[in-house]
């Protein structure tokens, strides 16, 4: 398997990742991207090199796809303290694998390749925030070597459950297309995006 970044013209199927993913969630009563995400919001993560895609070959359809980048979502900025805003790190987002390859093992093979991403970028640390009603992906994550850091009180807060493990060097698998990552993370300040 290849992982490669993300183009413009892949933006129809990133959108239909977290269809797809919706619809599997929905029976078992989770309703995470239910709601529609708009196509431009992936689009500007896309252009800025945030997006990556997991293929057979070049050719192939993508089956997996996360995107990683250094933004914490503005929503949930309160819930990383001063000090570990100021550790670099770089976040998972958006991570799917169609479900014709699920049970693979590809959502772990990408959190590798991530975590060996973020330390290339000189990060300490390689995050996420996940569902806060979603405890099957919280396991999911913590069997991942994710340590869980908190988990918001505010009701209204559908994304709050946050967790870290150390970014480093991982033999992830792929035959990795991307630019590598050599230039080091720049400080995220305490500025609210």
């Amino acid at each position: 398997m290849i992982i490669l970044p993300a183009r413009l013209e892949d933006v129809p199927r990133l959108v239909r990742f977290r269809v797809d993913a919706a619809a599997w969630l929905t029976p078992m009563g989770i309703d995470q991207w239910s709601a529609p995400f708009p196509a431009e919001h992936i689009a500007a993560s896309v252009i800025a090199g945030e997006v990556f895609l997991v293929k057979e070959n070049e050719e192939s359809a993508a089956v997996a796809t996360v995107t990683l980048d250094q933004n914490i979502d503005p929503e949930i900025w309160d819930l990383w303290t001063t000090e570990e805003r100021a550790e670099p790190a770089l976040y998972v987002h958006k991570l799917a694998v169609d479900r014709h390859y699920s049970g693979r093992g590809l959502g772990g093979q990408l959190l590798d390749w991530a975590g060996d991403r973020a330390a290339r970028h000189g990060a300490r640390w390689l995050r996420l925030d996940a569902w806060t009603s979603n405890t099957r992906l919280h396991q999911y994550y913590l069997q991942q070597g994710f340590r869980h850091v908190r988990t918001t009180a505010d009701p209204d807060e559908v994304s709050g459950w946050l967790a870290q493990r150390p970014a480093r060097p991982a033999e992830h698998g792929f035959d990795d297309r991307t630019a590598p990552a050599l230039r080091p993370l720049p400080p995220l300040g305490d500025h609210h995006p």
